[in-house]
This record gives C-alpha cells, structure tokens and sequence, in this order.
C-alpha cells in the first residue's frame, strides 16, 4: 500500500518537471565574431585592431557609428578600413565597401593576411622582459620607477591578427559577401542630387536596401540566420562625392543629414559603420563638431611628416598621434574612458599598433648626479651659522 502511494506520488512528481529539472537558461543569439560586451552588455565586433579595440572598452557596438578624422596624407585611415573589413571576412560577416576615390576593387586587394596562431603583439612586450632592461644604460635617477607599459592589450583575445606584408587569399574571399558602391560607376539622375541628402542620396537609398532585401533589420529572421553587416564609407565629405562642405559655410549640410539618416538605419538593424571624413579640409568648425554628435564614436588621426620626426626625438619611433574624441555612452550612464589620451600609433612593415606615448629618460652625459652647486651657510645677525632648510 505505501509502495503503491509512494509510485503514485512520484508519478505525480515526474509530471512536473520543473520540481525536479534544473532551470535552463535563456538562450542568446549566436552571432559568429561577437561578443556582449562587459561593461554595456551591448553587442560589440572587433574592429581588426586590437590595440584599437583595448582603447573603445573592448570593440565597437553593433548598430553604432565609428568615425575617423583623416590624416592629410590619408593613408593611415584606409589602412583602418582595411582592418576593419578583413575582420568581417575572418568573422563570416557581409561587407559593403563606398568609395568615390579608390575603386572598392583596391580597397579588397588590399586586405591583410591573417595570422592564425602568432600574437605579435606579445612578442613585442616580452622582448622588454626586465633582464634585457638590466643591460640598457640607464640613468640613475630612473631605476627603481616602475616599467611603463606602452602596448595595449586585453585580458581575453578578441578578434585576429593580421601581417600587413601579405594580401589575403582568394579562396577567403569568395566565402564572403561583399557589396561595392563605387559613385563613378553608378548611374545617377540629376533628381538624386536634390534635396536634403544632395549627393548621398544614392548612397543611403543602396544602403536601405541592402538592409531591407538580406534581413538585417529583423524582418526575415526565420528564414536567414542572423549575421552583421558592416559598413564601410570612405572618405564622405570630399569633393569627389560632388560635397562642397569643405568650401560652403551652410550649418544644415548634406552630409549632417545623410550622418544622422545612417545612423537610425543602424540603430534599427543588425550592422556597424565605419566612416572616414577629412575634417582637416573643412573650414567650419560647427560643421565639424556636428559630425562628431552625430556620430557614436569619433577618433583623430594626426600623421607626423619626416621633419617633424627628425626634429622631435619623441616622435622618432612613431609614424603620428591617435586623438579619442568621443566615445559611446549605449545602455549605461557613463562611458569607457581610456586611462591615458597620449595614444601614438606606428605603422611597421607586418603590422599597425596604437602605444601609450611616455617622455623618455635623460641619457644625456651631461646630467649630473651630484649637484655640485652647493648653498652657502646663512650666517645670522648674531654670528652663529645655521643651516636654511
């Protein structure tokens, strides 16, 4: 009889199983080259550089705005484009590459290589292990501070890692989405050019659709699993997009209109925009300033030219100086702060890294260490000699 009620008690038991079977948890969606973040929680991608990375608190958020101010030689910032992209190929993400100056053809030839099982900024950091520091001459004064950490890096690898001195392979290529927006090659109406986007109109309604037709808005989530679609507009504001921003005085610009159009387009969707504009050829300064509210995050790149080099022995071992102008305040009341704004960055032969900036030591010969100006004895009114401290 108790062996009877007892089957019949665990039969009942059996039948809820939330008495017995462990609570699962609520499932997030998997999107290959992403990670939450931990500061936010927002979903954040790597920007390809992961010196870069450390200095925006771990990535770029999906559904952000990245922008960069060009060097005047603008090198520096397709480089960062090419980065950036070439992580999307490593990740599996779509890319869609703008251009008015190098046709998107060039930009691709120009992906780096990636590195599968070699960090080299690692290298970098143990090659200035404390028993090489001991052989180094250096001044007395300055041996017991503490090492200063030039390189930037993170806990946990994000991202990978790219040798500049080779292209990428062609067979990683073809895996991948790619859309191209190249202006001298699209046809355009004298209609498109009017308006509150002027020339850019083209260029957000290509992108509009882009989004719409491959579900990156969500609306076709059941057929198509989710991916990122990142964006790459290259040198927006230049003449040869058909701009005057850099000669026209007007505060309400197409280009401001066409910034703040993209940026709701990637708040609603699956995607992440970096956008390269040259802030040095715009006169106005409001105009600037604008762009850079309309944006999530901005950074400056200031090159150093060979004079400068030569001259300035601090700028020696560097190639030109990184500015973090603004930085994303997403699902949080304040922000990541990097913990120092000296940022250089130097372009190598394999590679491009952002370093903490610090003075040198004196080496000079001409240092001494004993002063050998001492004070003389203070006599007072009575005569007795007595030492000012």
């Amino acid at each position: 009889m108790a062996a009877h009620m007892m089957e019949s008690k665990g039969t009942r038991l059996s039948g809820s199983a939330t008495s017995f079977q462990k609570k699962s948890r609520s499932k997030l969606i998997q999107i290959p080259g992403t990670k939450p973040s931990v500061q936010t929680g927002q979903l954040i991608v790597s920007s390809g550089v992961p010196s870069l990375d450390c200095v925006l608190g771990g990535g770029l958020a999906v559904g952000s705005l990245l922008l960069i101010e060009e060097d005047e030689f603008n090198s520096y910032s397709r480089t960062l484009l090419q980065y950036f992209l070439a992580e999307g190929v490593m990740s599996g993400h779509e890319l869609f590459i703008a251009s008015a100056q190098d046709h998107p053809d060039d930009i691709i030839k120009g992906f780096p290589s990636p590195l599968q099982d070699e960090d080299p900024e690692s290298k970098t950091v143990s090659s200035s292990n404390p028993d090489q520091q001991d052989a180094m001459k250096i001044a007395w004064r300055y041996q017991n501070l503490p090492k200063v950490q030039t390189a930037l890096s993170s806990s946990s690898r994000f991202g990978h890692y790219y040798d500049l001195s080779k292209h990428m392979e062609q067979d990683l290529l073809r895996n991948t989405k790619i859309h191209t927006f190249y202006l001298p090659e699209e046809q355009t109406e004298p209609t498109h050019h009017s308006g509150v986007l002027g020339p850019y109109s083209v260029l957000l309604h290509t992108i509009q659709l882009l989004i719409r037709q491959n579900g990156f808005d969500g609306s076709n989530s059941q057929v198509k699993p989710c991916n990122v679609l990142r964006l790459a507009l290259h040198s927006l504001g230049s003449a040869l997009w058909g701009d005057d921003v850099c000669v026209s005085p007007a505060h309400n610009h197409a280009l401001l209109a066409f910034l703040y159009a993209l940026r709701a387009l990637l708040r609603s969707s699956l995607s992440v925009a970096m956008v390269t504009v040259p802030t040095h050829l715009i006169r106005n300064k409001l105009i600037r300033g604008r762009m850079i509210r309309l944006s999530d995050t901005a950074i400056a790149l200031q090159s150093f030219s060979d004079t400068e080099r030569n001259n300035n022995p601090l700028y020696k071992d560097y190639h030109g100086l990184l500015r973090v102008i603004q930085v994303p305040r997403l699902n949080c009341l304040s922000c990541e702060v990097p913990d120092t704004k000296d940022l250089a960055f130097r372009l190598k032969r394999k590679q491009f890294t952002i370093e903490r900036m610090h003075l040198p030591p004196d080496l000079s010969e001409s240092v001494s260490r004993v002063s050998k100006v001492q004070k003389a004895p203070v006599c007072s009114s009575d005569g007795n000699k007595r030492l000012d401290f």
